[in-house]
C-alpha cells in the first residue's frame, strides 16, 4: 500500500493553501515515479488536487476577503481514493514447471478472466523453457493478469485494476520466497501438502 502524506491543518492564508496543494502534487508525481501508485490513483489523486485548487482560486476571486475558500482547502480527502483505486488481488494460481495440475488456487474468478488466463496458461504449459521474470497485461473490464516465472515455477494472478510497481514487486518476493522455502519439495516432486505458500498474503 502506498505511503499517505501527513494531513496537517490547513493554513489560513489562501496563498499557503495554494502552495501546500503545489506541494502535494509534486508529491503525487514522485510517489508514482516510485512506483508506489498505480495510473488510477495517480489520475484521480491528480484531478483532485487540480480541482481542490481550481476551486480555491475561484473563491478568491469572487470575494478576495471571504472564508469560502476554507472548505475547499481542507485536508484528509485523499485516503479514501487511494484506497478505493489500490490493485486487488481477486485470484491467484501456482503451478510446478512441467506440471498441469496446480499446486495451489484461491479467489474467485469470472468465466472471462478465467478463459484469458486458460489461453495463456496453454502457452506457458508449451514452453520448454523459460525465463526468471514478470509480465503483465490488460485483459478487459479493468482486470490485470500477473505472471511470475521463477527456476522450478511460476504464479499467476488476477488483479481489478492495474497493479502499481510496488504491487508487482511485492508479487515477485512472494513467489521467490516460495522458491526458496520450498526448493527441496519443487525439485523432488513432492505434494502440495509438504509446501508452504507465501503468496497466500495476497487475499488473506
Amino acid at each position: 500500500m502506498s505511503e499517505r502524506p501527513p494531513q496537517d491543518n490547513f493554513s489560513p492564508d489562501p496563498q499557503q493553501a495554494l502552495a501546500q496543494i503545489r506541494a502535494d502534487i509534486d508529491g503525487l508525481t514522485r510517489e508514482y515515479a516510485q512506483g508506489k501508485l498505480n495510473a488510477a490513483q495517480f489520475n484521480a489523486l491528480y484531478k483532485h488536487y487540480t480541482d481542490k485548487r481550481t476551486l480555491i482560486q475561484r473563491l478568491i476571486e469572487r470575494n478576495p476577503q471571504g472564508d469560502a475558500w476554507r472548505a475547499a482547502a481542507e485536508r484528509g480527502h485523499t485516503a479514501m481514493l487511494r484506497d478505493q483505486l489500490e490493485a486487488r488481488a481477486l485470484y491467484y494460481v501456482v503451478f510446478r514447471r512441467g506440471e498441469r495440475r496446480p499446486l495451489l488456487a484461491q479467489g474467485k474468478i469470472s468465466q472471462q478472466a478465467a478463459q484469458r488466463m486458460h489461453s495463456l496458461l496453454q502457452v506457458l504449459w508449451a514452453m520448454q523453457n523459460w525465463r526468471r521474470g514478470l509480465a503483465q497485461k490488460a485483459i478487459g473490464n479493468e482486470a490485470w493478469l500477473l505472471l511470475v516465472t521463477g527456476d522450478d515455477a511460476f504464479t499467476l494472478v488476477l488483479y481489478f485494476l492495474q497493479p502499481s510497481a510496488w504491487q508487482m514487486n511485492h508479487l515477485r518476493e512472494l513467489h521467490d520466497d516460495f522458491e526458496r522455502a520450498n526448493r527441496v519439495a519443487l525439485v523432488r516432486g513432492l505434494p502440495p501438502e509438504r509446501m508452504v505458500f507465501p503468496q497466500r498474503a495476497l487475499l488473506e
